[in-house]
């Protein structure tokens, strides 16, 4: 027996799913011998790259955890007060466990399909609820990106609800977060929306056309102002009052809805989610009933479903961009739900009680330093504040505090050369008071005795005036005061779980999507202190570490991509489809070229292209796609002759919206760039193109990557994800810049998320995937998801016709159903196939899109022939079904697929006036009988939802029993 003692484990082996018996198979179905004979008949060879990805070789899980310990050590973490939006918290262990490190919750998908997802729901409203509760206001939606965005969008709502989608005024305090400022500077610059930055308590409202203000609560340096005055002549003004607020201190401030705001913004991370070196982070975005249609994110609701039974949806899902496309006000498809329902959670575990006791204890704490501080000779300048201090001393002093802080390995915020913030958090104790007043005494040479806390702390009172001080309630639903002991807390957690589909249970085969595997070796580092607890405006000599991985990640990305320059900041896919328009923009402004201003956009393009083009500033010229789904060039040229003069840029998406490599690509690239546009190349699709070919190759200017998709960010249940950019070398120095953290070029546009590198500590995810792939593991990958959606289409051409074809007759990594004629023969709609997916254990392909009455099938690379065989056997159990209504033995009003999904409340009815067995609908296959996946409600009804929206929690009476109610 020979002993090879140089094994080692590959990563990749355990990431793609089909071993090498089950890929012959798969080739031997479609009729060729090889896996590389394969991919030459299905990607165009003008395309092909000629070299392999310049990366280095995959290794395995062990050795890339352990040099990140190294490169984690780099890190050094301090105490922050630094604040600014951003605070460290305490991750309460329950929820750490079942929900951050769960992949029963990261895997889980946008919840589009109610019935498999009420657990995720149930958990949004809660958020939903807690967020209307302590702003005051009417209804929140189920969070935004960060506090910078939510901002940005505010003021988005407030343009609109102007009854004008450009131009005015929009005032921001510069009492607001620096980072905010410049985010919503961003934002306006393209809508031609002049933001005046002042002081609100002397700015003259009438002087310009001021259609909002956005005002910081409490303020940035920490002062509470009472703003109720400043918004009543936002409202002379004709305006909208947008309140950014700090969430736990609305538990001790008056809400933003008592006082006349018409939204409320935010960030939700101080409840329990870590610093993470700016995130992901859930926003939160509350408003006005009023304005509940117009709102941007989210939206959870209660409706009923087919038995009558409360049941919960997404509300307003027209609302969702690739149906509003160029008439959206947002390009926001994407939310933080993950976070959200950890700081959801948060609220739930704590209650109104817990949730008030922290915060008397950080003001308390404030208080306490706020007096040690006047004892020593430091009197902050703000007697009204909650958690933060602002303290004025000479140049010499804060140079001297700030380095005495150092070596206590203590982080402040530096204002200015003379000004010093100090914020206090939830981690914070008396001891960290006591280290912060000895750097001042150090720092400062002040000959001072020692500072007693047990004498400063004696009668503390909160300087807070009645006029901000919160009388009302908070959180008195029974779900905010059930869950406080870990038991409870836990079991709730797990209840809600078990009725959500998700990775853990089958094959999520949603097109466009991407649902592969997030490997748990590249989720353990996420929560890891050293990248989980840093500031991220600390100082980067503290960042060693992270600057690695973003270097590392940033060489990475370039080399798939085929370009010079990389920006991680966009924290979402929509947001880096944003960054690169604005890229493209900045572009032609430097070559004198401002007034091209028309984006060209295909059809089959996915919706955020055109609501990101609009936000940017574009006019969106939409160009026909022809009869097999490919961009139709002659009408493409024409376009593109027509508004050669003001051509800006043209968006595609490569493989098509359709799934298919479009021949002609190259072509394409070619007529904008002869009319002087630039190429965008949306990179939804780029897990069929790594290692194959690239952006750069195929002849595209600049695309943004989903890292959520491609490189194995989690869904998270939609969101977090991450959005990054890369470009060729004459965009490099236009790359997103940051107010607080330099980034970006010497030209560099404005920020674009809060954070200088948006979502930080989830790019750790995509750094170990990239590590222990490989370059090769990386191509195999492609071309292991492209034979997976090539062998589905196979198998299922004979039942349900594949829509679109490439000229090879291949698809790409997906591949379109047509199930339109379905309706005309069994009176069988694409949503009774999507529900009745349910019944056999899948969630269902992406629902009539990019056409309406299809399915989009993506089965990824990480799928075994094993599943998708069970995908494809239900699929074609379901056609038979359909044929029994076609044929007569099923009738068309009353069959499985009308009537599912069926829920164990339905099985188990004493009465089943059905016309089919109760072991038909909800055990159609062996498979499914050992490893049953219940829907928990039925089908919901969704014209309900939109007609009576409810979107907090239901009222008390709904848990009385019918005992009760009765009585």
């Amino acid at each position: 027996m020979s002993l090879n003692w140089k094994y080692q484990e590959s990563f990749a082996g355990r990431h793609i799913g089909p071993e090498a018996p089950e890929v012959k198979q798969m080739l031997s179905t479609l009729g060729v011998d090889s896996l590389d004979a394969f991919i030459e008949r299905t990607v165009p060879p003008a395309i092909r790259s000629q070299e392999p990805l310049r990366l280095p070789p995959g290794r395995g899980e062990n050795e890339v955890l352990a040099q990140l310990e190294a490169i984690a050590a780099k890190n050094q973490v301090f105490r922050s007060f630094i604040g600014m939006g951003y605070h460290d918290t305490h991750v309460p262990n329950v929820i750490l466990r079942n929900i951050f490190q769960n992949p029963g919750w990261y895997t889980q998908y946008t919840p589009y399909q109610a019935e498999i997802a009420q657990g995720r729901l149930e958990a949004l409203l809660n958020f939903q609820t807690m967020v209307t509760d302590l702003t005051g206001m009417e209804v929140a939606n189920a969070s935004l990106l960060d506090e910078g965005t939510a901002a940005a969008e505010a003021m988005g709502l407030a343009l609109h609800a102007k009854g004008d989608s450009t131009g005015g005024a929009f005032f921001v305090s510069e009492a607001c977060h620096p980072q905010t400022v410049d985010v919503v500077r961003t934002r306006a610059l393209p809508l031609g929306v002049e933001v005046v930055v002042g002081d609100h308590r002397t700015v003259d409202l009438s002087a310009k056309k001021f259609f909002g203000a956005l005002v910081q609560y409490p303020a940035t340096d920490g002062v509470v102002h009472d703003y109720r005055a400043f918004g009543e002549k936002v409202h002379a003004a004709g305006g909208l009052f947008v309140v950014a607020a700090d969430l736990l201190s609305l538990t001790l401030l008056t809400p933003p809805g008592e006082f006349g705001a018409d939204v409320a913004v935010g960030t939700a991370q101080r409840f329990g989610v870590p610093l993470g070196y700016g995130g992901p982070h859930a926003a939160f975005f509350a408003t006005k009933n009023a304005y509940t249609r117009v709102m941007p994110g989210r939206l959870i609701g209660v409706s009923e479903d087919a038995q009558g039974r409360p049941a919960l949806r997404m509300a307003l899902q027209t609302r969702e961009q690739h149906i509003r496309r160029e008439k959206a006000t947002s390009n926001i498809c994407t939310a933080q739900v993950l976070l959200a329902v950890m700081a959801g959670m948060y609220a739930v575990y704590h209650g109104p009680d817990g949730l008030k006791a922290i915060a008397e204890r950080v003001h308390g704490l404030t208080v306490l330093l706020s007096r040690g501080l006047a004892k020593l000779g430091f009197k902050p300048r703000h007697d009204q504040f909650f958690d933060t201090l602002r303290v004025e001393l000479t140049t010499a002093q804060v140079r001297g505090v700030l380095a005495a802080a150092e070596g206590a390995k203590m982080n402040f915020r530096r204002i200015d050369d003379k000004t010093l913030g100090l914020a206090l958090d939830e981690t914070t104790r008396a001891k960290d008071v006591e280290d912060i007043l000895a750097a001042f005494v150090q720092g400062a040479n002040k000959a001072a005795g020692p500072v007693v806390l047990e004498e400063l702390g004696a009668d503390l009172e909160s300087p807070l005036a009645k006029e901000v001080r919160r009388s009302s309630t908070y959180l008195t639903h029974p779900v905010f005061n059930r869950y406080h002991s870990e038991t409870e807390m836990l079991r709730y957690v797990r209840r809600l779980e078990a009725k959500d589909l998700s990775l853990t249970h089958s094959m999520i085969p949603l097109g466009s999507c991407t649902m592969k595997l997030n490997a748990t070796a590249e989720m353990i580092p996420v929560t890891w202190p050293q990248f989980s607890k840093l500031h991220p405006f600390a100082p980067t000599s503290q960042a060693a570490g992270y600057k690695v991985i973003f270097e590392q990640l940033e060489h990475a990305l370039s080399q798939v991509t085929g370009f010079a320059g990389c920006s991680l900041q966009p924290n979402a896919g929509s947001q880096g489809e944003y960054a690169g328009l604005l890229v493209i923009r900045a572009y032609h402004q430097a070559r004198g070229q401002g007034h091209r201003d028309v984006c060209l956009i295909p059809s089959s393009a996915h919706g955020t292209n055109p609501a990101s083009a609009v936000m940017a500033g574009y006019q969106v010229v939409v160009t026909k796609c022809d009869e097999n789904g490919n961009i139709d060039l002659k009408d493409l040229a024409v376009r593109a002759d027509e508004y050669k003069d003001r051509l800006a840029a043209l968006m595609v998406t490569y493989p098509s919206t359709h799934g298919v490599f479009e021949e002609e690509i190259k072509e394409i690239c070619a007529i904008i760039h002869e009319r002087g546009g630039q190429v965008y190349m949306d990179g939804a699709n780029l897990n069929a193109q790594v290692g194959l070919t690239a952006p750069g190759h195929i002849g595209a200017d600049v695309c943004h990557i989903n890292l959520h998709k491609t490189f194995c960010i989690p869904h998270g249940g939609g969101g977090p994800g991450m959005g990054p950019i890369c470009v060729a070398s004459h965009l490099v120095k236009f790359l997103p810049g940051h107010p607080v953290i330099p980034t970006g070029g010497a030209e560099a546009i404005g920020a674009i998320s809060a954070a200088p590198w948006g979502s930080a500590s989830i790019l750790l995810i995509s750094w170990m995937y990239v590590q222990m792939m490989g370059g090769e593991g990386l191509t195999e990958a492609t071309k292991l998801a492209i034979l997976n959606a090539n062998y589905i289409a196979e198998r299922l051409q004979p039942h349900y016709p594949v829509l679109y074809r490439g000229k090879r007759g291949r698809v790409a990594h997906e591949c379109i159903l047509d199930l339109r004629p379905l309706k005309k023969t069994a009176g069988v709609e694409v949503e009774d196939v999507a529900k009745r997916l349910m019944d056999y254990g899948f969630h269902a392909p992406t629902v009539s899109f990019p056409v309406a009455g299809t399915l989009m099938i993506e089965p990824t690379e990480s799928e075994s022939k094993a599943e998708l065989d069970r995908f494809c056997d239900a699929m074609i159990a379901i056609r038979q079904e359909i044929r029994d209504v076609e044929e007569g033995r099923s009738p068309k009003d009353n069959n499985v697929l009308k009537n599912a999904p069926h829920t164990a409340r339905t099985l188990t009815a004493p009465e089943w006036n059905r016309p089919y067995t109760r072991e038909q609908a909800v055990f159609p296959t062996a498979w499914v009988r050992d490893n049953k996946f219940w829907p928990s409600v039925g089908r919901l009804n969704n014209v309900l939802g939109d007609r009576k929206l409810v979107c907090s929690c239901p009222p008390i009476e709904d848990y009385e029993t019918p005992a009760q109610k009765v009585a």
